[in-house]
């Protein structure tokens, strides 16, 4: 599936869609890819050009023609081999039913080994894990280097930098209960008229010498290294940042697909970026004194005040980008049980993956003010930056080689050939990110990694939580059996008993049986499952077995990317056999109160840690949006 039509011709996103919605036209697509895909690596040129040259300042003291060359070269060629090449070319293709992103990577190769490989879930959660760090620097860092402009303007605005920036956080955080639907037609038009504005920008002052055309020549790129030692591994680190967005190139594979997002690297995003950075060295070379802020030493004195309020709302859209990333991540972890249940709010009618968690939207604007308050300039920031970015793209090189492999079917030979020396690029990346450790990369870090431990507690504990469970539990055959040779009292209704093994008895089922006594008229034991596939089809939902006269057996499955709503698949699918009313269903769950132990399982202090999160949870009911009125919890304790 190197890549299906349904990513992203023109003709079939044109087209109507299942529900009978006509789907936007590939420049409309273009365009909003614009907003929401290029937000993040859009701002680069606000401070990766200015960090990597200071870092090269370091072992040459001063600007230099040569230098300014080298850096240059290193930038362009790494918007080439990274995003043009790595991603444009070759990830975009290694969809998941069209959709993108670390962990549907993560269960496109799982599929594609035709089993659960521990090894690739654990690449995932890493990669997952890295993103909420790049999460709540870009917010931070991108409202910064915006907002620094004031001091260009004039010093005067300087004690106002960071009392306006974190107004500015505030506010975007504030208002994303409300969605992105209203605000989203604008993102694209308006990062147009920035990527508009950076080329324009960066071709006037390339005529203040046209020399740095040269840097195309990967010679320059070379030939700095080399010449550079250790110094030149720092300024690759800094160079890095010109390409942090590059993974929304793929994480918003399913929003826009394959052809628009492919376009508008090629005729827009690309060539602003680069004609950007060349005007930035070309001023350099002939004003080393701009070295304090290349970007805004560009501009004319009358485009000042403009372009410091067209960068804000650039890196608003950036901003939006990644915190919208962050919640479609946290429900597809959820989703494929790397995370416990969550408040999930749906905050569009018309658009599945528009959504809202309160959770991680205070936790990610609790981390963005830490971070603002702590570092206070975004060339601080720029010390803490990248590492989680190179982190998760080493990932994603990782298992995309075994998609290529064993999903393409390309020749173990074809696929290293292709994706080892794009692997060693972001390998090499991350070790110059590496250097950056002791100066701030380490918060990314600590937070990618207490994050994954989260991750692998939550799935460890589950694993065990449901192998405890499946000891104490009755074989549904038998009791279905013994149920039909001696009936207890029936009542009306339906009863339905949701259960992680549909083959066995819920725990739920042998409690009511034990203090009720009593058997509904038809009961139906229901098991949830999420499958390695982002959406499932309506037809395919649902499917039922009837076991005998009174019972049968059902299996509802959803796709990682969606939300599941237990009563409305019931009523809406064309296959149950088995006609559901609400009015007379009563939904049975078993909640568990789990108990560490000693003895068996996790250590202690990670049982306590699983027990922690299942307290916090949010609640079944919730989560599978069953009536409150018809829900009746039975309780049980197991020891884990």
């Amino acid at each position: 599936m190197s890549g299906t039509a349904a990513n992203g011709e023109a003709s079939e996103e044109a087209a109507s869609s299942g529900n009978g919605v006509r789907r936007p036209g590939f420049l409309v697509l273009t365009v909003g890819s614009i907003g929401v895909v290029y937000g993040d690596i859009g701002t680069s040129p606000l401070y990766a050009f200015r960090e990597a040259v200071a870092a090269a300042m370091r072992s040459d003291g001063a600007v230099s023609e040569a230098m300014v060359l080298g850096v240059l070269s290193l930038i362009l060629w790494a918007l080439i081999l990274i995003v043009t090449i790595k991603y444009v070319l070759i990830l975009l293709n290694a969809d998941n039913q069209g959709e993108g992103g670390t962990l549907s990577l993560m269960a496109l190769a799982q599929r594609a080994m035709g089993k659960s490989v521990t090894w690739l879930a654990v690449l995932g959660m890493i990669g997952a894990a890295l993103f909420y760090g790049d999460a709540i620097i870009t917010p931070a860092i991108s409202v910064l280097s915006a907002v620094e402009g004031l001091k260009i303007i004039t010093p005067a605005f300087e004690p106002y930098v960071l009392p306006i920036a974190l107004a500015i956080i505030v506010g975007l955080f504030l208002v994303q209960f409300q969605g992105t639907a209203r605000v989203a037609a604008f993102f694209g038009p308006i990062t147009l008229v920035w990527f508009l504005s950076l080329a324009a920008a960066g071709l006037y002052h390339i005529f203040d010498h046209p020399r740095v055309l040269m840097s195309f020549n990967p010679y320059y790129a070379v030939n700095f290294l080399m010449n550079h030692g250790l110094i030149g591994l720092v300024t690759l680190g800094a160079v890095f940042l010109a390409v942090t967005g590059a993974e929304a190139l793929y994480a918003d594979l399913g929003h826009f697909g394959k052809r628009p997002i492919q376009a508008a690297w090629l005729t827009v995003v690309l060539p602003a970026l680069a004609l950007n950075y060349l005007g930035q060295g070309a001023l350099l070379i002939a004003n080393p004194a701009a070295i304090d802020n290349p970007f805004f030493r560009m501009m004319p004195d009358w485009a000042l005040i403009p372009m410091v309020v067209l960068a804000a709302a650039a890196t608003i859209i950036a901003s939006q980008a990644v915190i919208t990333g962050a919640f479609s991540l946290t429900q597809q972890a959820i989703q494929l049980g790397l995370l416990p249940r969550m408040e999930i709010r749906f905050t569009s009618e018309s658009h599945a993956g528009q959504t809202y968690l309160p959770q991680v939207n205070w936790l990610l604007l609790a981390g963005v003010i830490l971070l603002v308050v702590f570092f206070k300039t975004s060339s601080a920031l720029a010390t803490a930056y990248g590492i989680a970015v190179t982190g998760t793209m080493v990932v994603t090189a990782t298992m995309a080689i075994a998609v290529i492999w064993k999903d393409w079917r390309w020749p173990l030979w074809l696929t290293l050939l292709v994706m080892m020396p794009l692997l060693l690029i972001d390998v090499i990346f991350l070790g110059a990110n590496a250097l950056k450790i002791m100066d701030g990369g380490w918060m990314p870090l600590a937070l990618g990694a207490a994050i994954l431990l989260l991750m692998w507690t939550w799935r460890e504990g589950s694993r065990l939580l449901a192998e405890k469970t499946r000891l104490s539990e009755v074989p549904l055959a038998e009791l279905v059996e013994s149920l039909t040779a001696r009936p207890p009292e029936t009542v009306p209704g339906t009863a339905v008993f949701l259960s992680a093994q549909s083959g066995s008895a819920p725990s739920a089922l042998m409690h009511s049986l034990k203090h009720y006594k009593v058997l509904h008229e038809r009961n139906v034991i229901l098991r949830v499952r999420t499958a390695s596939v982002p959406t499932v089809p309506a037809a395919e939902r649902l499917k039922i077995e009837q076991l005998s006269e009174r019972f049968y057996k059902a299996e509802l499955t959803f796709g990682f990317m969606e939300a599941p709503n237990v009563p409305a698949a019931l009523l809406k699918s064309p296959q149950s056999g088995l006609k559901f009313s609400l009015m007379d269903t009563s939904f049975f769950l078993s909640r568990r109160s789990v108990r560490a132990s000693k003895y068996q399982g996790m250590p202690v202090w990670q049982d306590k840690l699983f027990i922690m999160m299942a307290k916090n949870a949010n609640d079944a009911s919730s989560y599978f949006r069953l009536p409150p009125g018809r829900v009746i919890e039975v309780g049980s304790q197991v020891t884990v």
